[in-house]
């Protein structure tokens, strides 16, 4: 009998080992579960601020810390069934592995999350009312590209086009410039999400525009090509045969407005088409005239419009404040690569009071996302930039509210799906532009943003530099930097 019972034991034992060392692994706790003497209807001040979202059950994991916290502990529950409990010092990082197997099996669910806290002034701990994270049932797409770069922009000396990959925390630069002699790299543009197919310029010693097809890059030299001039602001037509550009004449003025360090402006802007398959440039008189800028150009998704900024012409930078642009749009014809017909003015300054910068369309058509700002075309250093959008079959508002903070809301773009938008934000110390996500329903309405996860919570606050024109693709881009480095070694 006391052999069989010792055997029973072992047997338990081997049993329930693999699961007491998952168990460890997983919550990282000390030798006590501790519990918080005091308990706290409110929410955890938790950084980076993930209650209340909604994420793609694809997402990295949500490690978050507390300030001032010597420890935390916290309990994950589904349908009130105890997932897991974690605890240890001032943050919490989620097991990639068992957060993704969560995800995906709780697709639709709701994660609670309740959260002690011990810090010096409580060292009995609080326990906090538990805060829900909702999983949504699709996923999101698997990559977005963001250059990096010193916010001031005087700056620049090393900087490049990263990718991260948003189901963990892999990151790499898909090119820098240390490729292109240390000249700048920017807009760069993807063609329908594919991470085989985009552009990107580099500007510099034998500067160029980089034009990638297949994975192979070549320079297109636009401003060798009647009318000679560069391309800056591009979008891929759906097709993948047209890139539209705006061709600006940009500068910087630096600590000449009071509060603002930046303002950047153009002295002139027109729209430009190039045609990938029959390698020419084409342009419409109506936008290369003196008497207006135009710029950002954006494809809709069925290929059929243009929509673009305008502005008259005003004596820069002394008339930045009255410089407003207008969102319009005009007709295009993919066989012969033209306008066509009437321009339609979808937000008018002089009614709206603003400027538009940065339209872009969802994938279905229905909503057109942009920025606006009191003034000027570079909303960046503009703390008033806030994200706006219509409705585009009644030229409706749409309630942007949440996606907006008291500091810069910029750039934004939209997943392939259309359920997820991307957008840099200014909002966590007004210096440094950071990456936001948000669900976006049907109907247009918008969850909660939440910061990009990273391994280490105070990665976003550490790290020097702004997150740049962050775009969706599809996959990991794999370009030869030789071949990339190759282009510019040229007499």
């Amino acid at each position: 009998m006391i052999q069989n019972t010792v055997a029973t034991k072992k047997n338990l034992f081997e049993f329930f080992l693999p699961l007491l060392l998952f168990l460890f692994s997983l919550a990282a706790c000390g030798p006590d579960d501790k519990e918080a003497k005091a308990e706290s209807r409110d929410y955890p001040a938790i950084f980076p601020d993930y209650t209340g979202v909604t994420v793609p059950y694809n997402i990295a994991p949500l490690n978050f810390g507390v300030p001032e916290a010597k420890e935390i502990k916290v309990v994950v529950k589904v349908d009130g069934n105890e997932l897991a409990r974690l605890q240890g010092g001032a943050c919490v990082k989620f097991p990639e592995k068992d957060w993704k197997e969560w995800l995906r099996h709780y697709a639709g669910k709701t994660l609670d999350m309740t959260v002690s806290v011990w810090t010096d002034e409580d060292p009995g701990g609080i326990r906090y009312t538990s805060f829900p994270v909702h999983i949504a049932t699709g996923g999101i797409d698997p990559w977005i590209a963001y250059r990096l770069i010193e916010p001031g922009y005087e700056l620049w000396n090393r900087m490049g086009i990263y990718q991260r990959d948003l189901t963990s925390f892999e990151e790499n630069a898909i090119v820098t410039n240390r490729e292109n002699h240390d000249g700048c790299i920017n807009c760069h543009s993807f063609c329908n999400y594919s991470p085989d197919n985009f552009m990107f310029h580099a500007r510099g010693v034998n500067g160029t525009t980089v034009l990638v097809r297949d994975g192979q890059p070549a320079r297109l030299d636009l401003v060798k090509m009647e009318p000679n001039k560069s391309g800056t602001y591009p979008m891929w037509h759906p097709s993948g045969r047209y890139i539209i550009f705006s061709s600006n004449d940009t500068h910087q003025a630096f600590y000449h407005f009071g509060h603002m360090p930046v303002e950047v402006y153009d002295l002139s802007s027109d729209l430009m088409i190039y045609d990938v398959v029959h390698n020419r440039v084409l342009t419409d008189p109506r936008f290369t005239n003196r008497e207006n800028m135009e710029t950002f150009p954006a494809f809709s998704p069925d290929g059929k419009e243009v929509y673009f900024c305008t502005a008259p012409t005003r004596k820069m930078p002394m008339e930045y404040k009255s410089l407003k642009y207008a969102l319009c749009r005009v007709g295009f014809d993919e066989q012969t690569g033209q306008l066509l017909g009437q321009v339609d003015t979808l937000y008018n300054p002089a009614t709206a009071g603003g400027s538009v910068s940065f339209p872009r369309l969802s994938p279905d058509g229905k909503f057109l996302l942009y920025t606006e700002a009191a003034c000027a075309t570079f909303p960046i250093w503009h703390a008033e930039a806030d994200l706006k959008m219509i409705r585009l079959a009644d030229n409706r508002e749409m309630d942007t509210s949440s996606l907006n903070s008291d500091d810069t809301e910029s750039y934004h773009s939209w997943s392939s799906d259309g359920r997820w938008v991307l957008f840099s934000s200014r909002r966590l110390d007004g210096r440094y532009t950071r990456l936001f996500i948000a669900a976006v329903d049907e109907n247009g309405c918008f969850g909660k943003p939440f910061l990009l996860p990273q391994e280490d919570p105070e990665h976003n606050t550490l790290r020097m530099k702004s997150y740049n024109i962050p775009e969706f693709i599809r996959g990991e881009v794999k370009l030869d930097k030789g071949k990339v480095s190759s282009l510019f070694d040229i007499e």
